[in-house]
């Protein structure tokens, strides 16, 4: 199945698009412009909490290819999101304590469809992204999931952190990978968790990190000091999956 984002170009096209319900990941808007019609799309655009970015008429041509753009040009996801309640029904389908992974603004989609894909392969009930900052369900992170999104919802949120605080009230709590953390495998990684995988460059940031109860380290012995996002998220799951499958058995 193909998956391919929606480039939505026009005033008229736009405003349909929310109102039909469609999920739109980007809002781009002529800088400045802010006539009635405008008005309008961005009333819609906060409805769905929409990415809305501000860009040069040079921009807005580039984006639609320099078709008749009317100052407004939208990118609609290539799948749909879930919400959070999505992530905690499956972990009860499946009579299992809920297990999360959360990205905190991966912006590589090639990474963000990996971590989709082993999400599903290591039992996570769902994946969380956060709207700023970060790539979306791109047809490129559709694609490299290799069709995972139909199994393994992904909700996206405003605000990780503050989400995290909500999902602590819930009973879960939360480790991130990071090389100054404690060994992964001296931590105990059972029960309702999240598991929080940052930035490729910059790792988890400051404050997500903060809110963490743990901080795993994955042992290296190699000459460089990271691993791709993705496969930090394969290791430290699987560390995850090992320690439910043996506290299973006592």
């Amino acid at each position: 199945m193909a998956y391919e984002e929606c480039t939505i170009i026009g005033r008229n096209a736009v405003l349909e698009a929310y109102r039909s319900g469609k999920t739109i990941d980007k809002l781009f808007v002529l800088d400045g412009c802010q006539d009635g019609p405008i008005k309008s799309i961005l009333r819609e655009s906060k409805k769905q909490s929409t990415l809305v970015k501000y860009v040069s008429r040079e921009k807005l041509d580039s984006l639609s290819q320099h078709e008749k753009h009317q100052g407004v040009v939208a990118i609609a996801a290539a799948y749909e999101y879930a919400e959070l309640e999505d992530l905690f029904a499956n972990a009860e389908k499946r009579g299992e304590d809920p297990f999360f992974i959360l990205c905190d603004e991966i912006e590589d989609p090639h990474n963000l469809g990996a971590i989709i894909r082993t999400a599903n392969l290591a039992g996570a009930h769902g994946v969380i992204i956060p709207k700023r900052r970060a790539v979306g369900l791109t047809g490129t992170v559709a694609k490299v999931s290799a069709g995972a999104l139909h199994y393994t919802p992904v909700a996206r949120v405003t605000n990780l952190a503050r989400t995290i605080d909500e999902l602590k009230e819930r009973g879960m709590w939360f480790v991130c990978g990071d090389m100054d953390g404690e060994l992964m495998y001296h931590q105990n990684l059972t029960g309702s968790i999240g598991l929080v995988i940052g930035n490729e460059g910059n790792g988890v940031s400051r404050l997500v990190k903060e809110k963490c109860d743990y901080i795993a380290s994955i042992p290296m012995k190699g000459d460089i000091d990271s691993l791709n996002a993705s496969v930090a998220t394969g290791v430290l799951a699987f560390e995850i999956v090992r320690q439910r499958m043996e506290s299973a058995t006592k």
